[in-house]
């Protein structure tokens, strides 16, 4: 983009610590937020809108256009708000106050209209009733932005459920504002609550992606990279199947995630969380993951380029992607994070066959410069990540030399002593056998000798003959050996 001059706005918030996109996107804008449909649309474009130096001015006239089509005011300010920050030239950056009064009003109007109703459902005690009435309440303070009172009305329902499948639909609303919140400790409550839930097989196997999914939506944004990867190789592929502009199809969970989505958040969490042979098991063999690996070939050729221990080509393609994943919704926040990770992995997957490595070899395997490399170096080893030294003379990398023949003499030495330990309470026991110093205890005592629950404890009581007052009477109650 030659001539481009970025506008002050991401100046700014370069400067503020803010994630700012320079470069543009893989993705065509118009297709991508095709595939999502409801409040996540706005959320989507509003983030790019704002993140973005190439694509803020669609993506924050399409916000705006999104918000006009709900009922959200308080979005559409906001957006445009941002946008006259950006561009205050461009006629959007005009808040449209007709519109405003227009959508307060219904907005007000209807929502006395379900209060009313939900009046008339309480006074005729009819439950149904009084729970189709929260539910709609509940869905309409969520199109209006209001997330605590909607929340506050799905949780409501609860005294009116009569069947497990009502309990999961109150569940899977609030797991749907909950996401709006970033209220991830409910998310995964809920989610907990409705597997718990005694269903029809049926519709156990019908949630069972979209409960997978939101679950490693919020380990995901928890930083629970390991969990998250998990619940995402485990979402069932039947989500791949769904119309995504069909709200009808029970299958599609495109308010919150697409099958796309799944495979970019569960390749990234595996490969910053597991090991090449666990990458190779449940991500490469795993024949339901590899459904959802097949809408993004790409996160697939890293992962099989890291279990190939070819680390360069694996981190050249993630980078390749790196301004597309700082755009997503979920994501943006972990990226760094996530990036790190598989990084510094690579760097010690490839240092393992070593006992030294000089810095100049290592940037060329990484395709960086022996600055930058000796950075990483140094603060994977202030971090504990890396067990090295760097020869800052020699400018070589040397692995801790470890003293195999003293951890060998170690563990002889820590064998002898349990095996002669094993042996003396072994041949005590034979002595005690053989005077007849053993007692079983009276029945419907519980006591027991002690002598058959290990070697350690010899038992409560040990008499001779002179019984348990007599002269070579024993007693005890501590361990031999």
């Amino acid at each position: 983009m030659t001539g481009y001059n970025e506008p002050e706005y991401f100046t700014k918030a370069r400067q503020e610590g803010r994630p700012v996109v320079k470069e543009p996107p893989k993705f065509d804008l118009d297709a991508y937020i095709a595939n999502y449909r409801g409040k996540t649309r706005f959320d989507r474009l509003y983030l790019i809108g704002s993140t973005s130096s190439y694509l803020y001015l669609e993506a924050l006239k399409g916000a705006i256009a999104e918000a006009k089509r709900g009922k959200d005011v308080s979005r559409y300010e906001v957006a445009v708000a941002t946008l006259r920050e950006i561009s205050p030239n461009d006629p959007d950056a005009t808040p449209d106050l007709g519109w405003i009064d227009k959508m307060n009003k219904q907005v007000k109007a209807e929502t006395d209209r379900l209060e009313l109703e939900l009046k008339g459902y309480k006074n005729n005690l009819i439950k149904e009733s009084i729970r189709m009435g929260y539910d709609d309440l509940g869905q309409h303070y969520h199109s209006i932005g209001d997330l605590a009172a909607s929340t506050k009305s799905y949780a409501r329902m609860r005294d009116y459920c009569t069947t497990p499948s009502h309990i999961a639909i109150m569940s899977f609303r609030i797991i749907h504002v909950s996401i709006d919140q970033a209220n991830w400790l409910a998310v995964q409550s809920n989610v907990q609550k409705i597997r718990n839930l005694n269903q029809k097989p049926a519709d156990t196997e019908k949630h069972q992606a979209k409960l997978s999914a939101a679950m490693g939506v919020a380990q995901l944004a928890s930083g629970n990279f390991r969990d998250a990867a998990i619940s995402f190789l485990a979402t069932d592929p039947r989500m791949i199947t769904a119309k995504l502009d069909d709200p009808s199809d029970e299958e599609s969970y495109n308010e919150i995630i697409t099958p796309n989505d799944i495979a970019v958040y569960g390749g990234l969490c595996a490969l910053a969380s597991m090991d090449r042979n666990e990458l190779q098991k449940h991500v490469l063999e795993n024949s339901n993951f590899r459904n959802y690996l097949e809408l993004e070939p790409h996160i697939r050729r890293a992962i099989s380029f890291f279990v190939s221990s070819k680390y360069s080509s694996c981190l050249s393609i993630l980078e390749s992607y790196k301004s597309d994943y700082l755009l997503d919704l979920h994501l943006q926040r972990h990226i760094p994070q996530l990036y790190f990770q598989v990084r510094s992995k690579s760097i010690v997957q490839y240092f393992i066959p070593f006992s030294c490595v000089t810095l100049d070899a290592m940037a060329s395997a990484f395709a960086t410069s022996e600055g930058s490399i000796e950075e990483e170096l140094v603060d994977m080893i202030d971090r504990g990540t890396l067990e090295a030294r760097i020869d800052l003379q020699e400018r070589v990398l040397l692995a801790k030399r470890t003293d195999a023949r003293s951890k060998v003499l170690e563990e002889a030495l820590e064998m002898a002593k349990d095996y002669e330990r094993t042996a003396h309470l072994r041949i005590l026991r034979m002595e005690i056998l053989y005077a007849g110093l053993d007692v079983k205890a009276p029945k419907g005592q519980g006591m027991g000798s002690g002598l058959g629950q290990g070697y350690g404890n010899m038992g409560d009581v040990l008499i001779g003959p002179s019984g348990p007052q007599g002269k070579s009477g024993l007693r005890s109650g501590g361990r031999f050996g």
